[in-house]
């Protein structure tokens, strides 16, 4: 069977970081990655997801043993030598030589921008597939001359203008893509430092819950959660070394790769997903990582770019999703506060009911009272005129003994 074509398409995530080792344990939680060193030198960890490998991490050379942690993007090249040097002779800076490894041919560039780069040829490559949980699925270049950073890797890789997308102060937002699948994204670079990068995007199920995982493993949240069109989400992180990557979901509905993950509204439901997310065998323990020269992420430096419609949104500060949290406790406490003072509001309202009905038994009291009195009135004024009745007989009975008495 003729294997597919790989010029253009993405094929491999390498961190670069002082301890491989202890941030296995990060990507583990946050993307679900297996991680194992790799069979022919330990010091190589590799990463898969249920799809297959997907990336590796290894520590600097001695020559820049000083350099922060990064994330290196492979793009495919059907010829590495042949692409190495279409890549030098329209502007690259040469960052390591093409060799052989184990599982193919590499080499690693920086783009006339400075963005780093590496190319690479694998001996097997997998067909595309539905993306799932883990996979990559979105590069994005970030570059001080969009135009020019594209026609670039246009002529060296042969991508292809998807889209161009409208952001108005903040300029075009460009998707490329192979063959008619979008694979990625440019746009302007909008902070001055750490200059220009690649930007990688992984699947999650849950973002909210991936980006606490890392936040509780000691990863940072640079920016967002945020909507994107389409109905996706997605958020930029660090993660303990200080190394950048970003996290996509997708809507709720089934992920796969009819749709990208950052397109615009007229775009999304016809785009393809980008393949990046297809397994391919690690490009080799003997990989030497880029040297110091080369232009690296710097996340402790600067955010990622501001929130644009079709791509992630550089990080605004991490310290101000951390104040976040304190403005929770805050709130927390605000509403203990006013129960406890409920509490006393409640006595003082009864005290006055029981004053209240104080005040409402006393004038029964006094009724009663003065029924009691008016009934003896009623009484006393009953014998008086009892008392004025015989009265009236006796002094009638005299009248009427006088008057016989006369006769």
């Amino acid at each position: 069977m003729a294997q597919p074509n790989i010029q253009g398409r993405f094929f491999w995530q390498e961190l670069l970081c002082a301890d491989p080792a202890a941030v296995t344990a990060f990507y583990g939680r946050v993307l679900g990655w297996r991680a194992q060193p790799a069979a022919s030198d330990p010091s190589y960890m590799t990463f898969a997801s249920r799809s297959g490998p997907v990336g590796g991490a290894m520590a600097p050379g001695a020559e820049q043993k000083d350099a922060p942690s990064h994330w290196l993007a492979y793009i495919g090249a059907e010829d590495v030598d042949a692409t190495l040097a279409a890549a030098v002779r329209l502007g690259a800076k040469l960052v390591q030589p093409a060799a052989d490894i184990e599982q193919g041919r590499y080499a690693v560039l920086a783009d006339p921008q400075g963005a780093s780069f590496g190319i690479y040829k694998p001996k097997q490559v997998a067909a595309d597939h539905p993306v799932q949980a883990g996979d990559h699925c979105w590069l994005e270049l970030a570059t001080t001359d969009l135009e020019a950073a594209f026609k670039f890797y246009q002529e060296v890789f042969g991508w292809q203008v998807i889209q161009r997308m409208d952001m108005g102060a903040q300029g075009t937002y460009l998707i490329f893509g192979v063959a008619g699948t979008p694979r990625g994204g440019v746009m302007k670079l909008t902070h001055p430092a750490p200059g220009p990068y690649w930007l990688c995007y992984s699947e999650v199920a849950d973002l909210d819950k991936a980006i606490a995982a890392a936040q509780k493993s000691g990863g940072r949240l640079l920016n967002g959660p945020m909507p994107v069109p389409g109905g996706a989400r997605i958020a930029q992180l660090a993660d303990p070394n200080g190394a950048v990557f970003a996290l996509h979901t997708q809507a709720k509905v089934s992920v796969s790769s009819t749709s990208a993950p950052t397109a615009s509204p007229s775009s999304t439901s016809s785009a393809k997903s980008p393949a990046s997310a297809s397994p391919a065998p690690p490009p080799a323990t003997a990989l030497k990582a880029p040297p110091a020269k080369v232009p690296t992420l710097e996340p402790a430096k600067a955010a990622a770019p501001k929130p644009v419609p079709a791509a992630p949104a550089a990080a605004p500060a991490a310290p101000a999703k951390a104040a976040s949290k304190p403005a929770a406790k805050k709130v927390v406490v605000k509403k203990a506060a006013v129960k406890k003072a409920a509490a006393p509001k409640k006595k003082k309202t009864a005290a006055p009911k029981k004053k209240a009905a104080a005040k409402k038994s006393k004038p029964k009291k006094k009724v009663a009272a003065k029924k009691k009195a008016a009934a003896k009135r009623k009484v006393a004024k009953k014998k008086v005129a009892k008392k004025a009745k015989r009265g009236a007989k006796r002094s009638s009975s005299r009248k009427a003994g006088k008057a016989r008495r006369k006769k």
